[in-house]
């Protein structure tokens, strides 16, 4: 009987993987944009996106797919003309990771861990030429949720 208890907890474990793998993927679209020195749109800078999961190519504007990682992910742009711009975005914990912690799933916590799939980045990758910047998730504008939103259109 015990053996048979062990076979089905490791059997619903297996199956269930980590919370966050099942809601939100290994990749997530990111939106790659690029400005000037005078803070202009540039459009046509090849951007280089890197973190330990892959490399990933594009020009400017778009978006660009990149694998989910609990490292941030660091973005260099190049244009004739203009110098260098680059931009780190910050690896936050997303939602699913926590619920993993929060209801015992130890397991699927470690899971999206290592997958990479428990973390996000900032939506949007605004490069500007010639400097050096940081974006975090946590910095990014949440949309209001419904209370805030009915109790601004009384």
């Amino acid at each position: 009987m015990r053996m048979a208890m062990l076979l089905v907890i490791f059997a619903v474990a297996s199956m269930s993987g980590g919370c966050a793998t099942i809601t939100s993927g290994e990749s997530q679209s990111l939106s790659l944009t690029t400005q000037d020195t005078d803070g202009k749109v540039l459009d046509k800078a090849t951007c280089t996106l890197k973190n330990d999961k892959g490399g990933w190519k594009s020009d400017s504007p778009s978006f660009v797919n990149v694998r989910r990682s609990s490292e941030d992910l660091t973005v260099e742009c190049k244009k004739d003309g203009q110098p260098d711009g680059f931009l780190r975005a910050i690896s936050r914990a997303a939602g699913g990771m926590f619920g993993n912690i929060i209801f015992g799933g130890a397991i699927g916590a470690i899971i999206d861990h290592s997958k990479g799939t428990g973390y996000d980045y900032p939506d949007n990758l605004p490069v500007k030429m010639g400097q050096s910047i940081t974006v975090d998730r946590r910095d990014q504008r949440q949309p209001p949720d419904d209370k805030t939103q009915k109790a601004s259109s009384n």
